[in-house]
């Protein structure tokens, strides 16, 4: 009964293993985890998990052919997931630590959804990913697949991508780390906005 639901296992551990290799989304959890809250990276985490379960809907219509069948379409959305991301990384070069600041938290005056949105635009900020998303799903994949299946897959998506920027989160929101960040607030936020200035140029400027 279960033997055709068996493709889930190679595919959620290659889901796994893409998700936990650096990049911006692991920068801007961190990020956000160690300077804000728990809560905070849990929002970004949500949002993360939305955006890969949108490229896997997107999958299921067909839309990284057109992506990969449209280089003007494919150059145009490198453009500004690029751009975004130097946004980003402009931010954090600017922002201007408090050394009065007591422990990081959610300012109530900060709306939630600025995280999860921020999380979200970062996912789908990067179209090498969407097509990353493709090879895995046509490498694992069966053919004819019911629209059940399809639910399943964005469901596991979902869960695999926000389970794992959660457990970041949690990791990295704990006291100790947050004492680390505060005391050398500045060189991390420059750090990190190096790294994501340089992930936003590097997916501008690359041919492919």
């Amino acid at each position: 009964m279960f033997s055709e639901y068996y493709f889930f296992v190679p595919l959620a551990i290659a889901l796994l293993l893409g998700v936990m290799s650096p990049g911006p989304s692991f920068i801007l959890v961190s990020q956000t985890a160690v300077s804000r809250s728990r809560e905070a990276g849990i929002l970004v985490s949500l949002g993360m998990g939305t955006g890969s379960l949108i490229f896997t809907a997107l999958a299921a219509f067909g839309f990284y052919v057109v992506l990969e069948s449209v280089p003007v379409l494919y150059m145009a959305m490198k453009g500004m997931g690029g751009l975004y991301l130097c946004y980003l990384a402009y931010k954090l070069w600017k922002s201007q630590p408090d050394s009065s600041a007591a422990e990081p938290q959610l300012e109530k005056s900060v709306s939630r959804s600025k995280f999860y949105f921020s999380g979200l635009f970062t996912q789908l900020s990067n179209p090498k990913t969407a097509l990353v998303f493709a090879s895995v799903y046509a490498t694992f994949l069966p053919q004819n697949m019911s629209v059940e299946s399809y639910a399943m897959l964005c469901a596991l998506a979902f869960a695999i991508d926000t389970g794992w920027y959660v457990f970041v989160s949690t990791v990295l929101s704990v006291p100790k780390s947050q004492k680390i960040y505060l005391k050398y607030r500045a060189v991390f936020n420059k750090l990190f906005g190096s790294v994501l200035g340089f992930m936003g140029v590097n997916l501008i400027l690359r041919q492919n």
